[in-house]
């Protein structure tokens, strides 16, 4: 059980953060000496996650149900729709090969320094002032591509995205909120398809319950801190960490 939470609470806390929740989920029980989960859990600790997004984004989500066809609901649907694209695609062709991924905790180690790179460049990008309603489906791909580089465990699919958005000329709240919108489908669809297979073997019992309950609590503060925080610091502070944690972890692992 207690290794449950653990998982839960390093879930919840990073998967909004631009940190990588994938990196956090091997590097920690490793440098713990804790069970580390195996993809399939993880998938399910997402639904936790995803139940925190779904709350803390209730209002517009319920508004593009209600209205579809109004300017801003339909431009957010055509963001969501072709940014979703890529990552499906390469997610279902490459599952196994980022499966033998996660086996290998300095392959992540590394990938997590890359991302920790990527946001000090992302950090000296000079915010633009466009908004979502300004989105083509031309910044819905290059977002998309960006989330799919993200499948590699180790590279934050919230950095990658936010990176990509500030680099379409975006204001960092819209960078932020096109991420986490763009997350739902992508956490969603993980999520549903790994959930099955584990309710088919027969392993979602109390323990997982337990933790995917926990990532969901843990998450919804995260991202609400998170996207109050974004728009007066910036992303250095979570660059630094990535560098850091990311290089104390292959050397000690």
């Amino acid at each position: 059980m207690f290794t449950a939470i653990i998982w839960g609470l390093v879930q919840g806390l990073t998967e909004f953060l631009p940190v990588s929740s994938s990196a956090h989920l091997i590097l920690v029980p490793a440098l713990l000496d804790l069970e580390e989960p195996d993809l399939a859990t993880t998938a399910v600790l997402h639904l936790g996650t995803l139940v925190a997004l779904l709350w803390y984004y209730r209002r517009e989500l319920i508004g593009m149900v209600q209205a579809p066809r109004s300017p801003h609901n339909r431009r957010m649907w055509m963001l969501l729709i072709v940014g979703t694209i890529p990552a499906a695609i390469i997610g279902l062709t490459l599952r196994d090969p980022i499966e033998i991924i996660f086996s290998e905790p300095w392959i992540v180690a590394v990938s997590l320094v890359i991302t920790g790179l990527i946001l000090v460049a992302a950090h000296r990008l000079r915010p633009g002032d466009r908004t979502v309603d300004d989105g083509t489906v031309g910044d819905a791909l290059v977002v998309g591509m960006a989330q799919a580089i993200a499948l590699i465990p180790g590279i934050s699919r919230s950095g990658m995205t936010m990176t990509a958005g500030l680099a379409q000329g975006m204001t960092r709240q819209e960078s932020a909120r096109l991420t986490f919108m763009l997350g739902i489908p992508a956490i969603a669809g993980a999520a549903l398809l790994e959930t099955l297979e584990v309710l088919d073997r027969g392993d979602f019992g109390l323990e997982l319950l337990v933790g995917t309950v926990v990532a969901g609590i843990s998450g919804y503060f995260a991202v609400s801190i998170f996207v109050k925080l974004i728009g007066r610091h910036g992303l250095l502070s979570y660059a630094i960490y990535c560098v850091a944690f990311g290089t104390a972890a292959y050397f000690l692992l």
